[in-house]
């Protein structure tokens, strides 16, 4: 039994980073946080306690009520696809005209900032149905394969995400001599607004 505790480690945390790794709108928010150095450890710890909510969930078979209820899916879908849009139409706005003296120069930690990046982080996590399906449904589905050693499996999945977290959020700092002219950050906002447009049309696809 002992000897199986490593695989289902391993085997959790390759197949939750290769889920958490695909570019999407959580990552680019968290990246954006990064390269400013703004509320980091709170969009951070968001995102990997919220990843270790969801597998915890999924490891213990909350897949099957999800898949019972797909009300709950839809409705997620129409909310989470209009906040993406809308976000997505704020970094355009970025990108068409950007604010004076745009650039890491400008970074700011305020209370306001803070707390817009908390809420904002919540909500690109728990109004994306793609995060139901991932951690909910396919790694909840991945570690039941691995009977008594599920839990196991889980943790690997729960270390992925913290490590991809923190990895992605404090190492975007290391763009920041690329990222120090107004024409760059239009470049990384460019990338944002695609990004969040592109899912929330997609989400809003689906769900009609």
């Amino acid at each position: 039994m002992n000897s199986g505790i490593f695989p289902a480690a391993i085997a959790g945390f390759t197949t939750g980073l290769s889920l958490i790794v695909a570019i999407g709108a959580q990552n680019a928010f968290v990246l954006r946080q990064g390269v400013r150095r703004q509320a980091v450890l709170a969009v951070v710890g968001i995102c990997a306690t919220s990843d270790a909510v969801l597998i915890a969930l999924g490891v213990a078979g909350l897949g099957a009520v999800v898949t019972a209820w797909p009300a709950a899916l839809t409705a997620v879908g129409l909310a989470g696809g209009g906040f993406l849009i809308c976000y997505g139409a704020l970094a355009a706005r970025r990108v068409l005209r950007p604010a004076a003296g745009q650039g890491l120069t400008t970074q700011g930690t305020s209370t306001g900032s803070v707390r817009t990046a908390v809420l904002t982080c919540l909500a690109m996590t728990w109004l994306n149905p793609h995060v139901y399906l991932d951690t909910v449904l396919l790694l909840g589905s991945a570690a039941a394969d691995h009977g008594t050693l599920r839990w196991t499996f889980g943790l690997g999945a729960m270390l992925a995400s913290l490590m991809w977290f923190v990895g992605l959020g404090y190492g975007a700092r290391l763009l920041s001599s690329v990222l120090a002219s107004p024409t760059a950050w239009r470049v990384l906002d460019t990338l944002v607004a695609g990004t969040m447009l592109t899912m929330g049309t997609l989400l809003l696809a689906r769900t009609f």
